[in-house]
Formats: structure tokens, C-alpha cells, sequence
């Protein structure tokens, strides 16, 4: 099931941020961020805040959602001009679940024709939707395109059978390049996302998830470890040992197999998780969530930032809709970060990235520690003498200890 919503302080209806929020926002770019709670199938090991048709229960219906996000923006609009915060134009938009392409293209469309009349879309705007390779067709993602969207995500996760079964993926591995070269055709680009690590899948399997992937020409691909979330039904299967357990010397030699490949294949790795064919195609939106910038989120469970405030809607979809049929902000919480935990997020974010971490932000024990991380193969001394904090190959797979060592106790 869905995980709990963080604790914060209460979020009031009108939706007003505080004043700190709207300082030095003009300088930020500013996004927009879709959640689409709605599922065929709940995947074994997911604990994402989706719904599906017999999880939804009464009162929500997939076929008015886009009026209740449509509700959201009006609010959000209003919420931000009120709190001072400048109007800007969206540089990036993401359509996130779940699975987006569940509602009608019409739908997710006219959800994005709303924002960008609310806040304008920038020139060369990136607007990304995810999507299984089984929820679209030619037609729906040629409106997609119509209507503004850029780029789509397909979740392949895998090119193996059983270990598609494992996770519970409804499409079959065929599905996939039919999927993207019909995107291919609407004038989309194209990421994949993947999954490693899951029980009984063997480095063959991985390797020709990998070069499955390859062979379609994606402009990006994302290669995330599996994570076992307490309370999902994969989990469970672990505990009664009807599946093994996750192993982490089989995720890191997962993840060089990973990197081998990608990279021999013509993508190069900007984020630790992330390879993209050429900057341009590297995934902006995430980019921004990375470099500490600005978006609203819109739909049940979705978390916004806005200048070091950061809040997050009601998670169930007829609680959400009911808020916003009540004229009120469907926020349960948000919390003010402190000037420490922006710092510490920044760390903790920005060093993931190829393009580092500027040593300048770095306490005085942070700037000190870099020597140790660099005489520990873990830190690029190149980058790092010319004043970034770039990770090794070894540092990606220890990037959490990077992080440790860098933040002051």
C-alpha cells in the first residue's frame, strides 16, 4: 500500500506560502509536477500513492480527475500571486503515477493547456509524461504530441519474462519497441526506465534487459536499484521465503554491468541512476528537483517547493477532489526548511550529479573532508583541485557515504 505522509505543520486552506518564498524567486526556474494516481495493476514492490479501480472505492472516478487538477492549478495560481511569488513561465512539466496514460491523451492535454495559461510554458520547454508500453497507441501519444508534450517514459523495467511476472508488469517485452517506435513517430523522445536487483533475476537476465534497451536507441535510460518498501506485497513474499532477499554485492555488480553497457552504448551518466544520450537529453525536470529549484505539485500525495517552503496534498483521490470542490487547498502539511536543511539537501542532491557539487558551498569540515574522499578513490581529484566535488565510479556506488563524510556531524 501507499507509504504515510510525512508529519509537518498544518497547511492552510487559502494556500498563501510564507513570505521567505517569494525572495530571490525570479531567479529560479519554475515547474510543474502531475501526479495521475491510477493503476491497472499494483506492482509487487511498489509503494507509490496509486489507486486501482477496486483500491479506489467510492466517490473517485478516474473520469472527473482532470477537472479536480484543473481545480488545483486555479488555486495554485491564485495561491502563488497572493504569496508574492512572480510569475514565471514553467521551464519544465511532468506527468508522473501511476500511469498518466491511463486517462484519456484529451485529458492529460487540457490539464497542460491550463498550466501553460495560467503560467506560460518557456521556449523549448521540456513537458514529459510516463507511461506503460501497453497505455498507449499511435493515436493517443500523436495527441500528446499535439498537445505540447515532448517526451515519454516508458516503464520497461525489464526485457525478461520472469522477472517482469516477479514485479507484476502487466505488458509483455514485445509491447515495448512497438511502444517506442510509435512514439518515435508522433515526434517524441524517448527514455526507458529499468529495474535492478529483483529476486531471481540473474546477471544474464540483467545484461539482456540492458542490451534490449540499447537496441531501441532511447535517449535516455534510467537504471534504478530495487528497493524492497515495507508493506508491499513483494516484501511480504520476501519474509516468508517464497522469493530471496535483495543482495547489495548483486546490485553493485549490477550497476557496473550498467554503466559498462550504457556507456559503451553511446550514453553517458549525469545523475548516478541516470544516462543520457547528449545533455540536451537528460532528463531537465529531475534536474531541477536536484538543483533545489521551484514547482507545484498538483494531485493526490504530490509534494511541492517553493523557495525552501515544501508541501504535500491529501493522498486518497476522493479526499483530494473533495477539498477542491470545498474552494479549499488540498495540502494535509508542508514544513519552512531551515537554512541547515537546504544545506544539507543540497549536498545530499547535488553531489549525485556529473556536474558535481561546488566545493565553495561546503563547510569548512566539508571542504576538509574532500582530501580523505579523494585519497579514498571516491572523489575525482581533476574536478575537485578545480573546485567541484565530483564522484569516481567507485564514489556512485558509495554515494551515501560521500555524503556522510562531506556534512558536518
Amino acid at each position: 500500500m501507499p507509504s504515510a505522509l510525512p508529519l509537518g505543520l498544518p497547511a492552510p486552506a487559502d494556500g498563501i506560502l510564507p513570505a521567505e518564498a517569494a525572495v530571490d524567486a525570479g531567479a529560479r526556474d519554475f515547474g510543474l509536477y502531475v501526479h495521475i494516481p491510477f493503476c491497472a495493476v499494483r506492482c509487487g514492490y511498489c509503494d507509490f500513492n496509486t489507486y486501482t479501480a477496486t483500491e479506489l472505492g467510492g466517490g473517485a472516478s478516474q473520469d472527473a480527475y482532470a477537472g479536480s487538477v484543473l481545480a488545483e492549478l486555479e488555486l495554485g495560481a491564485r495561491a502563488l500571486a497572493g504569496s508574492g511569488v512572480p510569475a514565471r513561465p514553467m521551464s519544465t512539466v511532468f506527468f508522473g503515477g501511476g500511469t498518466p496514460t491511463l486517462l484519456p491523451a484529451e485529458d492529460l492535454a487540457s490539464i497542460l493547456r491550463a498550466a501553460t495559461a495560467r503560467w506560460g510554458l518557456a521556449p523549448g520547454a521540456e513537458v514529459t509524461t510516463e507511461a506503460n508500453p501497453d497505455s498507449v497507441t499511435p493515436a493517443s501519444l500523436r495527441i500528446l504530441r499535439d498537445g505540447g508534450f515532448t517526451r515519454v517514459s516508458f516503464g520497461m523495467q525489464s526485457a525478461v519474462p520472469h522477472v517482469l511476472a516477479v514485479l507484476d508488469r502487466t505488458h509483455a517485452p514485445d509491447r515495448v519497441p512497438q511502444a517506442v517506435q510509435w512514439a518515435r513517430e508522433a515526434g517524441l523522445a524517448v527514455s526507458l526506465d529499468l529495474i535492478y536487483g529483483t529476486p531471481g533475476e540473474s546477471l544474464d537476465d540483467w545484461r539482456t534487459s540492458l542490451t534490449t534497451a540499447l537496441s531501441y536507441a532511447p535517449d535516455h535510460i534510467s537504471a534504478y536499484a530495487l528497493i524492497i518498501e515495507e508493506g508491499t506485497r513483494l516484501a511480504s513474499q520476501i519474509r516468508r521465503g517464497q522469493v530471496p532477499p535483495i543482495d547489495d554485492d548483486d546490485h553493485a555488480d549490477k550497476y557496473a554491468l550498467a554503466d559498462e553497457l550504457l556507456t559503451a552504448g553511446g550514453l553517458h551518466w549525469y545523475e548516478v541512476s541516470n544516462w543520457a544520450r547528449t545533455p540536451d537529453d537528460a532528463c531537465r525536470h529531475n534536474l531541477a528537483y536536484w538543483r533545489g529549484s521551484d514547482w507545484w505539485g498538483a494531485g493526490p500525495g504530490a509534494h511541492s517547493h517553493v523557495g525552501g517552503t515544501r508541501w504535500w496534498n491529501v493522498k486518497h483521490p476522493r479526499a483530494y477532489a473533495a477539498a477542491l470542490e470545498g474552494g479549499a487547498s488540498p495540502a494535509a502539511g508542508r514544513e519552512i526548511l531551515s537554512g541547515e536543511d537546504r544545506y544539507v539537501e543540497d549536498v545530499m542532491l547535488r553531489v549525485r550529479l556529473r556536474e558535481g557539487l561546488p566545493t565553495a558551498v561546503l563547510t569548512p569540515s566539508g571542504r576538509k573532508a574532500v582530501a580523505g574522499l579523494i585519497a579514498d578513490g571516491l572523489v575525482e581529484p581533476v574536478d575537485a583541485f578545480a573546485g567541484r566535488v565530483v564522484l569516481t565510479f567507485r564514489g556512485r556506488l558509495l554515494a551515501d557515504a560521500v555524503v556522510r563524510r562531506l556534512l558536518p556531524d
